[in-house]
């Protein structure tokens, strides 16, 4: 078997099989294609079926060099997948990473936005361009609403359920889900759909996209991230935000309020609750003024 019909078979098993969405796909295919310019490189003539684990340890030491310790974990996460397929197909008798171990990593802490620095951000935008509300809009859902760029990109019109007070989001896997929408959020998305989008001259098959740009097609995740630094950067924060920085902010505001750890679980996507659980160490401090504050023997 050749690397490319391994390649192709592995693709097509993440995306039927595990229902794997297509940027985690890509993801777990750069890994093997890695390891192939790596084997290129050394002019090392092997196979998916006869590669042997000395020269993954080669291959992982060579890496070790070049990122840091959270992507070597992820790449070596990666290529267990890939060779835990071929076992499972049959197409070999055992996994050649299965001793290989992932350097020991400390659970990084999102960082977050306080309310105060949200407003600050959103303060910067001109209204009195066209692209303004529609900037408002974005971030006033990615915050109210805790989305990842992905599922605010892809956002539909059609998913908006106002009357309910919830939209539907694609998010990873093409999972579908419901999230709350507070009547902020829906305000300045009316804004936006009714006094700007209304008037786009809008692509075909654009026409259920929520947010789009000014040619009338959907935004990119690079103009996302864009949008949001320009933003940070005339408010004077100094602080790393990106659009995630949003979603992170919203489950720990959520947190510090009393909402239910399970709850915040569901609104957020999250196929695990210990992914949910980071929030609680984000929210130590706060804990220990309830202590403080309440406690008998403060």
């Amino acid at each position: 078997m050749k690397w490319d019909h391994a390649i192709k078979d592995y693709k097509h098993y993440l995306k039927i099989e595990r229902g794997l969405s297509e940027n985690s796909i890509i993801n777990y295919t750069l890994d093997i294609q890695r390891l192939l310019k790596f084997l290129e490189h050394q002019d090392i003539v092997t196979t998916p079926l006869s590669i042997e684990k000395e020269i993954l340890q080669q291959f992982i030491f060579e890496i070790a060099k070049l990122v840091n310790p959270r992507s070597q974990s992820r790449i070596i996460s990666g290529l267990k997948s890939f060779f835990n397929y071929l076992v499972f197909e049959d197409y070999r008798e055992s996994n050649p990473m299965e001793l290989i171990e992932s350097p020991k990593i400390g659970r990084k802490l999102p960082d977050t936005l306080s309310v105060e620095e949200i407003d600050l951000i959103i303060a910067q935008i001109d209204l009195g361009k066209p692209e303004g509300e529609r900037n408002r809009a974005i971030i006033e859902t990615l915050y109210g609403c805790g989305l990842r760029v992905s599922e605010l990109i892809t956002l539909k019109k059609s998913s908006l359920f106002f009357d309910e007070g919830y939209i539907s989001v694609t998010g990873k896997g093409d999972k579908q889900r419901f999230v709350p929408i507070g009547e902020t959020t829906q305000k300045y998305i009316n804004i936006y759909t009714s006094e700007i989008r209304n008037h786009i001259d809008i692509k075909k098959g654009h026409e259920d996209t929520l947010f789009l740009n000014r040619r009338g097609r959907q935004l990119t995740r690079a103009m996302i991230f864009t949008i949001i630094k320009r933003l940070v950067e005339k408010a004077g924060i100094h602080k790393q935000v990106s659009p995630h920085t949003f979603r992170h902010s919203f489950a720990t505001h959520l947190l510090e309020n009393g909402a239910d750890l399970r709850a915040i679980q569901l609104m957020l996507g999250h196929e695990s609750i210990t992914t949910t659980e980071i929030y609680m160490h984000i929210d130590r401090s706060h804990l220990s003024e309830v202590i403080h504050s309440f406690h008998p023997r403060r």
